[in-house]
């Protein structure tokens, strides 16, 4: 007797071959804003031409620049040319290009041109009959915060915004930061909530895209090995670093406003704090990851001993590859006598039952001695040891890093036997890199994260609640450093000496990256 034939649900091997189908948006357009910016050029227009490279842009796709330039299409179309042969992962090839290249427009005009608005509104409507983009578009905000206000207002009184009038979606992508502080950041939110409904809007944090903090989830919830650990039962603290080696480059009008907290402290590493301390999703839909992370955000404790457990530095001169270079005070168009921080260090408390009791020490800073992104689980040590001191005088505290940037990848530190006749136990090293476990190079950031805004995935965006909890952790930090000089560090050091003596009063150190 034949068997019947199983439907698509009932054969796991076709359901594991479906899942791993390329997912290919519908066809739409995607608006830039700023587009002559470094963001669009170094980032945008390479992610765009690598998801043409790969498959994943729709046979209807159209990108669209919009900037206060006097150019015509074969000018913007060099341009876009030009930084995605610069900044392409896949390699640039002429037949992609020229296939992104016959839908490439431009728009030229200012915010507050009522006319170059009503000319993009027209262009997209155009678009629906030549390409078919059946009223789709995403608009990336690739401008400063203070744009905001503008823009919006144009895209809603064209509407240009609205899903029901078009026919098809519309979303908007806003970058970091979400504000200068709560006030700003609630005021921002319900100018944006206000012209798109809540689910069309993208807080992108480009963190988030990348394989490896991605990787943190499929580590903790695909596993029974590292779950029954991960909680203040053998936790003894999280280290979570964010370091770059370069200063600040030609940002000194965003960044003396800002500073290292309200830069990468509010998003990305909150961010990381939140994966790593979230419990597991009831799915991996956006909701349920969302949700997950919103309750580690609420649950976050400041230190009341600010003095001692937030600290700030500012980068003084020094060494960095041998050569020079200056300190903060004397970076191009840095007002004298600034205090803004140009590092910081703080410990903080995720006040659930998980992690009650277990430090969470976070810090970033520029001009530190090399550049790296890392969490380090460390575990408690074993509480019998039977060897004497001098056996293991070289064995610390087991460790598992997820390395988020340079080199992805995972690290186990343990003890082990030394080889020889006498019993001595030291700490070794076991590394997972992806660039030698897996074949395909991991997407850029950008990549991941573009693609999921026009497939309308939030998966990977923070929502509301979240960048309103980050701020209620940033905002007394900053409101006790108001009026305060920061410590001084050398550039190529690891921050400043009170840094290490916060970890130190907790007998405690940072770990070496």
């Amino acid at each position: 007797m034949s068997q019947p034939q199983e439907g698509l649900r009932g054969n796991p091997l076709r359901d594991v071959r479906d899942r791993r189908l390329p997912r290919v948006p519908d066809p739409c357009a995607l608006v830039v804003f700023g587009v002559t910016g470094d963001l669009a050029r170094k980032k945008l227009i390479p992610a765009v031409y690598d998801l043409g490279n790969r498959g994943l842009l729709p046979p209807g796709f159209a990108l669209l620049g919009f900037a206060r330039r006097d150019w015509g299409h074969g000018e913007f179309e060099s341009l876009a040319r030009e930084a995605a042969e610069k900044g392409s992962r896949t390699g640039f090839r002429d037949d992609v290009w020229q296939r992104i290249a016959d839908s490439i427009k431009f728009v030229p005009g200012s915010f507050d041109d009522d006319a170059a608005f009503d000319n993009l509104s027209q262009t997209l409507i155009d678009l629906e009959a030549t390409h078919g983009i059946r009223g789709n578009a995403a608009f990336y905000l690739s401008i400063p915060p203070a744009m905001f206000p503008t823009v919006l207002k144009q895209m809603q009184r064209t509407g240009m915004a609205d899903n029901a009038e078009r026919g098809g979606w519309r979303r908007v992508v806003v970058e970091k930061p979400f504000g200068y502080d709560l006030k700003s950041s609630r005021e921002l939110n319900e100018l944006v909530d206000n012209v798109f409904t809540p689910q069309d809007v993208f807080r992108i944090d480009h963190y988030l895209g990348k394989e490896t903090v991605q990787n943190l989830l499929a580590l903790r919830f695909a596993n029974t090995l590292y779950e029954p650990l991960w909680n203040g039962n053998y936790v003894d603290s999280v280290q979570i670093t964010m370091a770059e080696d370069v200063g600040i480059g030609s940002r000194a009008a965003f960044y003396d406003k800002a500073g290292a907290a309200r830069d990468v402290l509010q998003n990305h590493v909150l961010q990381l704090v939140a994966l790593t301390a979230m419990e597991e999703p009831v799915s991996f839909d956006a909701e349920s990851i969302r949700t997950e992370k919103t309750k580690v955000l609420g649950a976050i404790s400041v230190p009341k001993d600010l003095e001692h457990y937030a600290i700030r530095g500012q980068y003084d001169q020094g060494w960095l590859g041998g050569v020079r270079v200056p300190s903060y005070l004397d970076e191009k168009d840095v007002p004298a006598g600034s205090t803004t921080e140009t590092y910081a260090a703080v410990r903080l408390g995720v006040e659930t039952r998980r992690w009650a009791g277990v430090p969470f020490y976070l810090r970033t800073g520029k001009r530190l001695p090399r550049r790296v992104t890392e969490i380090a689980v460390i575990f408690k040590k074993a509480p019998h040891l039977p060897f004497s001191q001098t056996d293991t005088e070289e064995l610390g505290h087991n460790q598992l890093v997820v390395r988020v940037q340079p080199d992805e990848g995972i690290t186990m530190r343990f003890g082990s036997k030394v080889p020889g006749s006498s019993m001595e136990v030291r700490d070794v090293s076991m590394d997972f890199l992806y660039g030698e476990s897996f074949t395909e190079s991991s997407p850029e950031a950008y990549e991941r994260l573009l693609l999921d805004v026009l497939l309308g995935d939030a998966t990977l965006f923070p929502r509301n609640e979240e960048v309103e909890h980050s701020w209620r952790v940033i905002d007394p930090l900053e409101e006790f450093w108001a009026g305060r000089k920061p410590h001084l560090y050398r550039s190529g050091e690891w921050g400043p000496a009170a840094a290490a003596e916060m970890l130190a009063r907790d007998g405690r150190v940072w770990r070496r990256p």
